[in-house]
């Protein structure tokens, strides 16, 4: 078994988000509830370093899940980076898609993070935990963190002590259907699916090894 950190706990929240549901394409739907897979981005945006691996535990649903929908300019395609960028004009690319949005989200990640292979030799756990709690405590961050989409900010903090409880209007059990866990990437990427939960307004995250490719 590879060496772990403790548990940490972290608050996302923000004004609006938007996780968006690969099945569909032409217009973004978000799921109801941040995926792990966002979760893991917004951490990996306080600390990522090659010699570790962030795994989702859990995600507190704090506030009423409410959406909201706007339309939004996006390009239809996707530049390479060896491509001539000198000729492209997103003023000719640009399409106008209706988003169903999440509005006014707040959510409580429980992620520890495991040593990978590449650690080197002067990596070692208590060093990264340290870090990682400075960089959380400070507010410093490698990018800007988002929920979703990259114009969806974060606000992310640590989580007060006791956890706030979840809102009245999620008690009892609520099936989400398949989510997306993450993605396996290899020479094809291949994204997992896990059958989603809230239970009391708290989703529980399968190991990535134990869903079904």
């Amino acid at each position: 078994m590879p060496e772990r950190s403790p548990t940490f706990h972290v608050r996302a929240h923000g004004p609006m988000a938007c996780f968006t549901r690969p099945e569909l394409k032409v217009e973004r739907v978000s799921y109801e509830v941040m995926t792990p897979s966002a979760a893991r981005g917004v951490l990996e945006a306080i600390l990522w370093k090659p010699a570790i691996r962030w795994r989702i535990e859990r995600i507190h649903v704090l506030k009423p899940i409410k959406f909201g929908q706007l339309r939004r300019n996006e390009v239809n395609s996707r530049l390479s980076e060896r491509g001539d960028h000198s000729t492209y004009c997103a003023d000719e690319d640009r399409a106008q898609r209706n988003t169903l949005f999440l509005a006014d989200v707040d959510y409580i990640i429980e992620a520890h993070f495991e040593m990978t292979a590449k650690a080197g030799p002067e990596d070692n756990l208590t060093k990264f935990v340290e870090m990682f709690q400075r960089r959380l405590d400070k507010g410093q961050r490698f990018h800007q963190p988002y929920l979703g989409c990259r114009e969806f900010e974060a606000i992310v903090e640590p989580a007060p002590d006791p956890l706030p409880k979840p809102h009245e209007s999620l008690r009892g059990l609520r099936p989400l259907g398949l989510m997306l866990h993450d993605i396996e990437f290899g020479e094809e990427n291949k994204p997992r699916f896990f059958d989603a939960r809230l239970d009391n307004g708290v989703m529980e995250v399968p190991p990535f090894e134990e869903v079904p490719a």
